[in-house]
Parts: structure tokens; C-alpha cells; sequence
């Protein structure tokens, strides 16, 4: 299908040191001719992952208790969360701000997002981007580590119960996020993620506790912690699985990502995944006007603020390509020659 708009493709030139860091980021979701030997042998090297197995397992066996321990504060802290720590923290930080760099923010403000980001459950930011950029590499071929063409439950659940690495963790970073491995704000928040989780769920549960009892402790730890994550856990998923089955595409993205309205919404803007996938540095995922995204909205909302700038939307690029054009207008063609003789100067000099 045509696209719905012309944003400008990718152009590979040489950028100035403060774009470096996106240079970087565009080269390694490119999938260079080097990565194919990761793209043939990933299957004989998984291994599994027993601490994400376990991890996993944990949430959603505490969220199995969610129907015998309602209560509507509960109920509140998981709308909330949901939306915080998926669009504010994966949508809009893990995703669009530190592994496509659609955007930047004050450092203060990347650090935040980055730590609610780490809240969702899904893991640090370094693993998190790895395996994204990885998958925009090899979309549903050989070395995507979820494509559905290993079944929809692989793309969905089971491939995180396997390492998507070799057994070096820290090369498998180097390799995929060497942008964000030179940072130690990054390196500190992966390491930390499991006692960031539990120190919040502690404060959590402890402040249930002071409100209404024990009661009311366990409904905030169940519901605001296990249910939450699981629901959040779920909703990301199915970008990676059903969003890549079904729906409708708007462009020719040379894999089978799909634009699917009922992940959009539950996802905050993200289950218009062809669009991202034809355009992964837009930090605009909707593209038409029925696609909802609301995690762009939040962006938009920020720049208002003065809290976005370098913000890469259809609108930035659009004006990008009509200043391009009209430049190269603007530049005179060269005279006509006058006389046959001076062609055949030129042409012999």
C-alpha cells in the first residue's frame, strides 16, 4: 500500500559529534552485513533463563489472588501505574527516547522516565533496547528473538524464558546499545533492577499497611504490584505477537509488522507497529488521523513544555524535505556553453 505521508527516508551521512549518538543507534537497527552470523546461528545458542522464568512466574501467581483482594484503591493504583510505567516508562522512555532517540530531553528527565521504565518489569534499559534494536534488525527472520513465525505463544511469552544473548551479557550490550553502554546512569539502573522493583513494592505495601491494615496492604501489593506488572507485561507483548498477525499496513516495511487498533489503545500508540516499523525513528507512531497515539501526545505535551527538542515527527521531517528541495532550487544550473568549442574544452580537461 502506498504511504500515507512523505516522510523522508533515512540518509546516511556523516553527522556532527552531538549526533552521534543517533548515528550509532540508526547503524546497529540497520542489521549491517557483519550480523548475519547472529541472524544464522541464534537457535542453537539459546540457553535458558531460569531468574526471568522465576521473575515471571512470581507476578503472575501473585496476580492469581487479584479477585480475593480487591479494593478500589487498588483498582486506582493499577489504572495509574499502567499508564505511568507503560507509556511514560516503556513507550515513551525505553523505547522512543532511548533506543530510536526520536527525541531528546533534559538528562534529569531521561533519568526519570528511565527508572519508571525499570518499574514496568520488563527488565533494564540496556537489556530492553538490545533486544529491540536486534528485532528491528532481523524482523521475523532469522534472528528476531520474537518473530511469530516461531509460533504466536514464542513472539508473546516464550522466548523470554531463553537468553537472547551468547553467554556475554556485556558483549551482547557493546554489540546492540553501544550508545547507552557508555552510560553509568544505564549500567547502574540494569544492575539494580530487581532491588529497585522490590524496594518499591516494600514502600508500596508498607504504605498500604499505614492507610487501612493488612488488608489493604496485601490488595496494593497484589493489585499495584503482581497485576499491574502482569497487565503491563501482556500489553507490550502483544505489540511483539498480534501486531505482527494481524492489522493492516500503510507501508512496505519488508516484514510482516501490522498496524492494529485494539493494541494501539491498549498500548498507548504502539500497536500502530507498521508505521514504526517503516519509520523507526519517528517518535510518531499514528500517521493517520483515526491513529490514536497517545504517548505521542504526551511528547508534544513536553515540547509545549520546553522539555522536548530535536523532537523526529512527520512534521519535523516534512519540513526537512521542502527545506531540501527548496535549497537545491535555489541553486542556479549551470550556463549553457556557448560555442561547440568550449564543450570540447571541457570535456578534455
Amino acid at each position: 500500500m502506498a504511504s500515507v505521508s512523505k516522510a523522508p527516508r533515512s540518509v546516511d551521512r556523516k553527522l556532527p559529534k552531538k549526533r552521534k549518538v543517533r548515528a550509532v543507534a540508526k547503524e546497529v537497527v540497520s542489521a549491517p552485513l557483519s550480523a548475519q552470523a547472529d541472524s544464522m546461528a541464534w537457535k542453537e545458542q539459546l540457553q535458558v533463563s531460569w531468574p526471568i522464568i522465576g521473575w515471571l512466574a512470581l507476578l503472575h501467581g501473585g496476580a492469581l489472588f487479584a479477585p480475593w483482594t480487591f479494593s478500589w484503591s487498588g483498582l486506582a493504583i493499577v489504572v495509574f501505574m499502567h499508564w505511568l510505567c507503560g507509556s511514560i516508562g516503556i513507550c515513551l522512555g525505553y523505547h522512543r527516547l532511548l533506543t530510536h532517540d526520536g527525541f531528546r530531553v533534559p538528562e534529569w528527565l531521561r533519568r526519570s522516565v528511565t527508572l519508571v521504565g525499570t518499574l514496568a518489569g520488563e527488565g533494564g534499559p540496556l537489556s530492553w533496547t538490545a533486544n529491540h534494536r536486534k528485532h528491528h534488525a532481523f524482523s521475523d527472520r532469522e534472528g528476531d528473538p520474537h518473530s511469530p513465525k516461531h509460533g504466536p505463544w514464542w513472539s508473546h511469552l516464550f522466548w523470554l524464558g531463553f537468553e537472547t544473548h551468547d553467554g556475554d551479557q556485556e558483549a551482547y550490550w557493546r554489540r546492540w546499545v553501544p550508545d547507552l553502554y557508555r552510560d553509568p546512569f544505564l549500567r547502574l539502573t540494569e544492575k539494580l533492577f530487581l532491588p529497585i522493583n522490590l524496594g518499591v513494592s516494600v514502600l508500596l505495601t508498607a504504605a498500604g499497611y499505614w492507610v487501612g491494615g493488612t488488608s489493604l496492604a496485601i490488595s496494593w501489593l497484589v493489585w499495584g504490584v503482581c497485576l499491574r506488572m502482569v497487565l503491563v507485561l501482556h500489553t507490550t507483548w502483544f505489540v511483539n505477537s498480534a501486531s505482527h498477525m494481524w492489522g493492516y499496513k500503510n507501508y512496505d516495511a519488508k516484514d510482516d509488522s501490522r498496524n492494529l487498533w485494539w493494541v494501539a489503545l491498549i498500548a498507548y500508540g504502539e500497536g500502530w507497529h507498521n508505521n514504526h516499523h517503516a519509520h523507526p525513528r519517528l517518535a510518531q507512531h499514528g500517521h493517520r488521523w483515526w491513529e490514536v497515539d497517545t504517548t505521542y501526545w504526551v511528547i508534544r505535551g513536553l515540547k509545549a513544555m520546553g522539555l522536548v527538542t530535536d523532537l523526529v515527527d512527520l512534521e519535523s521531517q516534512q519540513a526537512k524535505a521542502a527545506e531540501h528541495r527548496a535549497r537545491r532550487e535555489s541553486v542556479p544550473a549551470p550556463a549553457a556553453l556557448k560555442t561547440e568549442a568550449e564543450a570540447v574544452e571541457l570535456s578534455s580537461k
